[in-house]
């Protein structure tokens, strides 16, 4: 029998020997971990401390349906029971991989008609590099290996990914001078629909298509909207223009819909919303609701078919592809979110968030820029926006509100990677109600009103 810990104990382990992702490692050496979280319900998690928190970001944009869907648990001990993991190497499969690959296609956008499964959304994006110049050796073209991403995009930690990654702390971490994977400034509409004019051309997918040479880019990645980047909507025909352009280049487009996909933005995917459809989708979180890792690499009928005509091995792959388990797993989520109308449920929830924000903005000086698509919203603090004015970086703005909304039961995720940016996130669960977004406004409203104080009193 496994020996009961005590909170203080756990925390001291914990201290002693775990690096954490994503993490500062001598706080946590120092300190512990902040929280260790015990439970979880609905929209709401607790930790082992007592307390319980408004689950304000889905952990990692990835709990869609929820914490402590039994209907998850139940088709993960189901399969379990039946046949736990089978690899899908050298031909061999399992039907949950079968029904889930046929549901996926059935949910994706146009012509996009097969799958490869990885563990999660770095190892998506990776696979869809790979694939995307494995594509172009079999036309013929070796030389079509270059990646255009974009700035403040974020596709994940592999080295691949995490060069592809448009936040410069993690493309040097990455520790890899990929001279085929480069970035492109975010959103120059009239660029990419071919205006030489046009500021920052040069620094465009089209300028820097022009400056490698078609003949030399295998791919143009993009997130339809960046999340890690600090929840960036596109202006409108941009994607529209990328779409073209790569069209017109010869260049297959990829959507990392990592974040976004299976219902998070009102729609299946979120390209959908401007009626694109990509030459490949990078999927993971929502596709199981965090409850088992599971990715994969949704590609356009002309890619797959490509691909299947190799007649030697495919030098690709992973342990847990196709695993049986997280297939499973998977099926039930996308079950739920069809019978309990979760897309539509989010497009309506996006209205009393966004007149929530609206309320908000109007009421708090410091507060700006709010914006959501679905239940992926973001907003900006600045000292006075109307006058343009940034706040000091010592001031740590971002960092300090959403400590105060953790001390008053919300957890938010803040973005403050470039100079003066202060950039809070806010992607709640699917299935949150009316009155529960009310109560998270309700949060940031006396969490807003404490930090301005402060802030005023400095």
């Amino acid at each position: 029998m496994t020996k009961k810990l005590s909170y203080q104990q756990l925390k001291d382990i914990d201290r002693e020997k775990i690096i954490h992702p994503q993490s500062v490692p001598k706080q946590n050496a120092d300190e512990g971990p902040s929280m260790i979280y015990s439970k979880g319900d609905g929209i709401r998690v607790t930790d082992m401390d007592g307390g319980t928190y408004i689950d304000g970001v889905s952990m990692l944009w990835n709990v869609n349906l929820g914490h402590g869907q039994s209907e998850l648990a139940t088709a993960a001990y189901e399969q379990m029971n039946e046949f736990a993991y089978g690899s899908q190497f050298y031909g061999n499969s399992n039907e949950p991989a079968i029904r889930l690959a046929d549901k996926i296609t059935e949910y994706a956008p146009g012509d996009l008609d097969g799958v490869f499964f990885t563990s999660g959304g770095s190892e998506s994006n990776d696979t869809a590099f790979k694939l995307s110049r494995f594509y172009w050796q079999l036309q013929g073209f070796e030389s079509k290996k270059i990646i255009i991403s974009l700035k403040r995009g974020y596709h994940g930690v592999t080295v691949s990914a995490q060069r592809a990654t448009g936040i410069e702390a993690f493309r040097e971490f990455s520790g890899s001078g990929d001279p085929h994977i480069i970035n492109a400034k975010a959103h120059l509409t009239a660029a990419e629909q071919g205006d030489r004019t046009s500021s920052d051309f040069e620094k465009s997918i089209r300028g820097l298509i022009e400056q490698e040479g078609a003949d030399n880019v295998a791919a143009v990645i993009l997130e339809p909207v960046q999340g890690a980047g600090g929840v960036h909507l596109p202006p409108d025909g941009y994607l529209q223009a990328v779409r073209n352009l790569c069209d017109e280049q010869n260049v297959l487009m990829i959507a990392d819909e990592v974040i976004c996909g299976f219902g998070r933005t009102g729609k299946n995917f979120a390209v959908e919303h401007w009626n694109v459809t990509p030459d490949m989708i990078s999927f993971a979180k929502g596709v199981t609701s965090g409850y088992f890792p599971l990715g994969g690499v949704i590609m356009r009928a002309k890619v797959k078919e490509a691909i299947a005509q190799y007649d030697q091995m495919l030098a690709h792959g992973f342990t847990y592809s196709g695993h049986p388990t997280g297939c499973a797993v998977a099926l039930k989520n996308l079950e739920i979110i069809e019978r309990e109308g979760i897309v539509d449920h989010v497009t309506e929830m996006e209205k009393e968030l966004q007149k929530g924000l609206h309320t908000l903005q109007e009421k708090h000086k410091c507060m700006t820029k709010s914006r959501a698509i679905g239940l992926l919203a973001g907003f900006d603090l600045m000292k006075d926006p109307e006058a343009d004015q940034l706040f000091e970086n010592d001031v740590k703005a971002a960092e300090t509100f959403v400590k105060a909304c953790r001390e008053r039961n919300l957890i938010l995720r803040k973005f403050d990677f470039e100079d003066g940016m202060n950039t809070v996130a806010i992607a709640p669960p699917l299935i949150i109600t009316k009155k529960e977004i009310q109560e998270l406004i309700d949060i940031l409203d006396d969490a807003l009103t404490a930090v301005h104080k402060k802030w005023e009193n400095a």
